[in-house]
């Protein structure tokens, strides 16, 4: 099973991560996606358990940057309150905008991890820049035929991750 797709750590949702787990980690940036990470597609803006969340990151010395495969007026609209680094258009699993935002926050790819829903995208993404992949179950994922799909592929990686998640703790 190539490990392209295998994610780090898998969430129950973004407000799981603590300040507390990214500094054991020795993370000083978090590069979040944004649709069905930490919003679903149908909310402009940030809700306020996002903001709360955010807050508690940043006020920890967690810097943070979104980067969205989404297009510019849904990231700015999202971003407008936020004024964090954001890119959108991204292209992931394109390295570029990560190398972007960590450039635009001051940090090494040794103190940055990727936070997101997918593993086409956010994982692989991810495991081209050799930074750790934080993933979160879809909010309220689309379940049009294209994501659908998306999501079988994704299934025997998360067996994976629970295979070795499974032997690291018999151990």
């Amino acid at each position: 099973m190539p490990k392209t797709l295998v994610p780090d750590f898998v969430f129950d949702g973004f407000s799981d991560i603590t300040v507390e787990f990214l500094q054991k980690q020795n993370i000083r940036a978090l590069l979040c996606d944004v649709d069905n990470t930490l919003s679903p597609y149908e909310d402009a803006e940030p809700s306020d358990a996002v903001r709360a969340w955010m807050e508690t990151m940043q006020a920890g010395g967690i810097a943070l940057a979104l980067v969205s495969n989404n297009h510019a007026d849904r990231v700015e609209t999202y971003n407008k309150n936020l004024g964090l680094v954001a890119f959108s258009d991204a292209g992931k699993p394109s390295r570029k905008c990560y190398l972007r935002a960590m450039d635009a926050l001051g940090v090494k790819k040794e103190e940055c991890a990727v936070l997101g829903d997918q593993l086409l995208t956010d994982c692989w993404s991810a495991r081209r820049l050799g930074i750790p992949a934080y993933i979160v179950p879809p909010i309220r994922d689309k379940r049009d035929l294209f994501h659908r799909f998306k999501r079988a592929v994704e299934i025997p990686f998360m067996k994976a991750y629970k295979h070795k998640e499974k032997k690291k703790h018999a151990k």
